[in-house]
């Protein structure tokens, strides 16, 4: 089985032209947050950011993107009408996506489900815009609910669907907690060839498949249970995408650079890390 290495971000990070232009390394969307987790599409900005994206725009609820903005001058964050998605946020949502690829074009991508919560009506709003974007999406926590109603939605998208072992219980109906590492490689890629996207399956080793290739991760540590560890992978795969890397490759380097920033926020802090503390690591990861 081939394991990721360093040699991953080669694929990433070229030489940069002298002139250069905002945008020419990618715009992000983020959608996610509501009246309880406000930090996770903070988290997934800032980590994006980090991972060398041009610009991030976060759309939340209003009180989560109140308190979003107020975090950091670099982040942008637009209120949404109410306290959680409903159903007039879907034209909101599209619309923004449309007008992100209007200002970036291929250089576009989204991340959706951060802490956006799993309310009947905010998953229709999820599944709703899944099956009408044509954006590359980073399809994460909440939304892998909302997706499951209907896995083949984003077929057509250039996509990551990033679970845990639960979430991919929820979406495949296939149970891979606690099997071996052979059968839970062989369950990924026949999961990801079905619904034509790639998988990057958190946990000890990450597995990450497209249908027809299949790689793994080892980097991470234990202290990377804390809360928000998901939220910084989201968003650094999101920036590869919006950089204009295909969904495996920005997966892989996206599982790299997120384990490779825990074990060394890790070894400064120990217990004490935080996922902020993560995100502070990256730019050691990338030099």
């Amino acid at each position: 089985m081939i394991k990721i290495t360093k040699d991953i971000l080669k694929k990433i990070y070229l030489p940069r032209l002298n002139d250069s232009h905002k945008y020419d390394f990618g715009l992000l969307l983020i959608i996610g947050g509501g009246e309880f987790y406000t930090g996770s599409p903070a988290l997934s900005a800032m980590a994006a950011f980090r991972a060398g994206v041009d610009m991030v725009q976060i759309l939340a609820p209003k009180r989560a993107a109140d308190i979003i903005a107020s975090f950091s001058p670099n982040i942008a964050a637009f209120p949404l009408k109410g306290d959680w998605l409903d159903k007039e946020d879907v034209g909101v949502l599209i619309s923004h996506a449309i007008a992100a690829k209007s200002v970036a074009g291929e250089k576009t991508a989204v991340a959706i489900g951060g802490g956006v919560g799993r309310s009947e009506e905010t998953q229709e709003v999820i599944g709703n815009f899944l099956e009408e974007t044509d954006s590359k999406i980073v399809v994460d926590a909440d939304a892998i609910y909302a997706l499951s109603k209907n896995p083949l939605s984003i077929k057509d998208n250039p996509a990551i669907i990033t679970p845990n072992a639960y979430e991919f219980s929820v979406l495949t109906g296939k149970q891979v907690a606690g099997l071996p590492i052979e059968e839970k490689i062989k369950i990924v890629q026949e999961e990801a060839l079905k619904i034509n996207s790639t998988i990057l399956l958190k946990g000890f080793v990450d597995i990450i498949s497209d249908g027809k290739e299949t790689v793994i991760d080892e980097t991470g540590t234990p202290y990377m249970t804390v809360g928000g560890t998901g939220d910084t992978l989201a968003g650094i795969c999101g920036a590869f995408l919006a950089m204009g890397i295909s969904p495996f490759a920005a997966a892989q380097a996206g599982s790299f650079v997120n384990g490779r920033a825990g074990e060394l926020a890790s070894k400064r802090l120990g217990a004490s890390m935080m996922a902020t503390d993560l995100i502070e690591e990256i730019a050691n990861v990338i030099r």
